[in-house]
């Protein structure tokens, strides 16, 4: 196996222990901070722009595998009708396009698999990403987050104060209407006086009539 399979097939087993950890249970708290730590790293984002790049050589390693593939099944084909004549020649050639075909295959199964986990590698994380926002979401719902605690504590200190707030206006307004009613009685019962303080100074009708 020449040097860049061979890192090929190094990638690929990185990509599985990769793949591994992310199916790995973990305490949600764990996970949001691992992932945290990923999707906030300079480093991590400079390590997937390489990885970008990477996978774009392997994309052409696997197209020239599978152009090899083909090529060497040509060949076989054409080696087989020639020598028909000749079966020790035929039976050496066949070997060593055989062998040549093996060789390209096993390259191109290990391009395509590699190229094949890094697909499934991407649509994971994301999924595990939007997993992590919506139970954070339901937790944030559900009021058993700690900073939904204390906001919820701050709110309800917060509707305290304005329910006392309105409590004493409310105070405020009965006394004032408590205070309108006795003046209102005091002003009623100094009219009833005048009315029949009035009355009283006024001489009986059949005498005003007799004047």
């Amino acid at each position: 196996m020449t040097l860049y399979y061979s890192l090929v097939f190094v990638l690929l087993v990185a990509e599985m222990a990769l793949f591994m950890g992310l199916i790995v249970p973990m305490p949600f708290s764990v996970r949001r901070k691992i992932f945290t730590f990923i999707s906030e790293s300079k480093l991590v984002a400079k390590l997937q722009y390489g990885l970008k790049i990477t996978f774009i050589f392997i994309l052409i390693l696997f197209i020239d595998s599978v152009n090899r593939v083909y090529r060497v099944q040509i060949e076989l084909a054409a080696a087989t009708d020639s020598n028909k004549g000749s079966a020790a020649i035929m039976g050496h050639e066949r070997l060593e396009v055989q062998a040549r075909k093996f060789y390209s295959q096993r390259n191109m199964y290990l391009c395509g698999f590699t190229l094949f986990l890094s697909l499934i590698l991407n649509r994971t994380y994301i999924m595990i990403l939007d997993v992590l926002r919506l139970e954070e979401k339901v937790k944030q719902y559900e009021g058993t987050d700690s900073n939904t605690k204390q906001s919820s504590k701050l709110a309800q200190a917060g509707e305290a104060g304005e329910i006392g707030t309105l409590r004493r206006q409310l105070e405020a307004k009965d006394r004032d209407i408590a205070t309108l009613k006795k003046q209102s009685e005091g002003l009623q019962k100094e009219y009833h006086d005048l009315t029949e303080k009035y009355g009283a100074t006024q001489p009986p009708a059949g005498t005003r009539k007799d004047k």
